[in-house]
């Protein structure tokens, strides 16, 4: 809890001040930064104008300007959260970015982060095969950040989110209309690909949960307001990433893609199934374990599964 908050209100005036108060408070405190931002003049920024719904690449002078006091009572209000709450900076805002793009998020869904982004401004490219694509799907969507992010760079493509949170449909929803992707873009509920019988797609794309048990356990508490049902998945982190990888060629066109994130749990997967043809994509920005898979290779491997 902020103690001096009166003495806060009285001394600092503009929003320079406020700022610079944010990140010396946050180096005190220690903050685990990992949801947007890796450090703490950058998280102050984005605390700061987020609570004065201000945009972040407003013109500098703005920076001079001094506050009302609801405020300066706002901006603490925010800090007093992020510091001793520990809630993620973008919970706070309802406000993350991805390829670009902005995205509503709250705790019903994980904050978008997923080094897949990277791929999806390349089109994939080398790993997807040349020609139109039709159809994509994003398996395990939440917010639909990479759903909506293929949509723009797939422009003629049509684009189905999947969950088995309603919760995260819900948040989903809210970001096709943001975009006003409603054409394009559909939410639906399936418990993976069981409710997508007889449905075909030339990319899967999969952000799904793979943090392994002793992962869980020791993460920052930060990570503990996002969903846990998007963030576990067994001891190993893999039981969903292998329902992935078994069922995933009946779903796929014949000379479709399946490109799947598992983060640290990349140790386990590549020990259980050596024989499988992954192919880890090294990242120019960041950020590991993701791996693409062709149709065609999954059906020669299945017995592999």
């Amino acid at each position: 809890m902020i103690n001096d908050q009166d003495q806060i209100l009285d001394e600092l005036q503009t929003i320079r001040d406020y700022i610079r108060w944010c990140m010396s408070r946050f180096n005190e405190h220690r903050v685990f930064f990992g949801h947007g931002t890796d450090n703490p003049w950058d998280e102050a920024v984005q605390l700061v104008l987020g609570a004065l719904h201000l945009p972040w690449d407003m013109d500098n002078s703005v920076l001079d300007a001094r506050l009302t006091l609801s405020e300066k009572q706002r901006v603490l209000e925010f800090a007093e959260k992020r510091i001793f709450e520990r809630v993620p900076l973008p919970y706070l805002t309802n406000e993350a970015w991805y390829c670009d793009l902005p995205f509503f998020v709250d705790e019903r869904v994980l904050i978008p982060r997923s080094p897949i982004g990277e791929l999806i401004q390349q089109q994939f490219a080398p790993w997807l095969r040349e020609g139109p694509v039709h159809r994509i799907l994003d398996l395990c969507t939440g917010s639909g950040c990479i759903g909506i992010a293929c949509a723009y760079a797939f422009e003629e493509a049509e684009v189905d989110l999947v969950d088995i949170s309603l919760d995260a449909l819900a948040v989903a929803e809210i970001n096709i209309e943001r975009h006003q992707l409603q054409d394009r873009v559909i939410p639906r509920y399936s418990d993976l690909l069981d409710g997508l019988a007889g449905e075909k797609y030339d990319l899967i794309v999969s952000n799904p949960p793979y943090v392994d048990l002793d992962d869980l356990s020791s993460m920052p508490q930060e990570y503990h307001h996002e969903p846990e049902l998007a963030l576990g998945s067994g001891d190993d982190g893999l039981d969903i990433t292998r329902r992935i990888l078994r069922e995933a060629s009946d779903y796929l066109a014949d000379d479709g893609l399946l490109v799947v994130e598992v983060g640290n749990s990349e140790v386990h997967l590549m020990s259980k199934f050596p024989q499988l043809p992954l192919v880890w994509i090294e990242l120019e920005h960041g950020g590991n374990g993701v791996f693409a898979i062709t149709a065609e290779e999954l059906k020669q491997h299945r017995e592999l599964i």
